[in-house]
């Protein structure tokens, strides 16, 4: 396999070069060329000057999490840094929900570029709570829990159908199609499936390369008045 520095120091004129592609034919504007540029520096320079840490996880060892928890993280790659960005709002770029597996709390999650093994597409996964919350993965984390422990089991319940069904990541974030979702849109589904939306429709515009949408983001769900926060780490 590639090193990964040297993989991030190679692929980035590529990726500079192709911004500044879309630049010219207008598919970009010109603060999403500087922002994604340097985002992209801000990775590649951070993966050719430092070692790897060894992996950890961040989540605390006396936080107990219930099913029905809804579970946040920030990562440092340039997925969660370009998240970030135009989630103002919020602190944090993804989300997933803890459900009862066997007996076994896990986390189900919609997240694309973690495969589990050669040719796993991006879909929506169960993992456990340590690789959810690993330092590779995250640098931050917090943990809230519905009002109603009732309406967390029955969403915990309904995102367990998504993953059974081994839904796609929606790569276009098109919220009016559930046959594929993306991280937030797996949440808001869950909570709609028990009956206690956790949000309204969803506000947030963008014109990305090809992809135009309204999605909701991680502040979203963050801010969402039927959660309370039981614990930031």
């Amino acid at each position: 396999m590639i090193n990964k520095k040297v993989a991030v120091c190679f692929a980035l004129p590529y990726f500079l070069f192709k911004f500044a592609k879309m630049k010219e034919t207008r598919q970009i504007g010109l603060c999403q060329l500087f922002v994604w540029m340097m985002v992209l520096c801000g990775v590649a320079l951070a993966g050719c000057s430092q070692s790897a840490p060894a992996e950890r996880s961040i989540l605390p060892p006396d936080v107990v999490l219930q099913t029905g928890d809804v579970v946040f993280r920030l990562g440092g790659g340039a997925m969660s840094h370009a998240v970030a960005y135009v989630d103002r709002g919020g602190a944090y770029s993804h989300v997933g929900i803890v459900v009862d597996s066997a007996g076994k709390k896990m986390i189900v999650h919609a997240v694309p570029g973690e495969p589990d093994f050669d040719g796993d597409p991006d879909r929506v996964k169960m993992d456990t709570p340590e690789r959810f919350f690993s330092s590779i993965n995250a640098n931050t984390g917090e943990v809230c829990r519905p009002l109603d422990r009732e309406v967390a089991a029955r969403a915990a319940a309904a995102a367990m159908k998504f993953y059974e069904r081994r839904a796609l990541f929606d790569h276009h974030y098109d919220a009016n199609d559930s046959t594929e979702v993306y991280c937030t849109e797996l949440i808001v589904r869950a909570f709609e499936g028990a009956g206690q939306p956790l949000v309204g429709p969803p506000t947030h515009e963008f014109d990305l390369p090809g992809v135009h949408t309204v999605c909701w983001l991680p502040s979203d769900i963050h801010h969402s008045p039927y959660l309370k926060t039981i614990s930031i780490f």
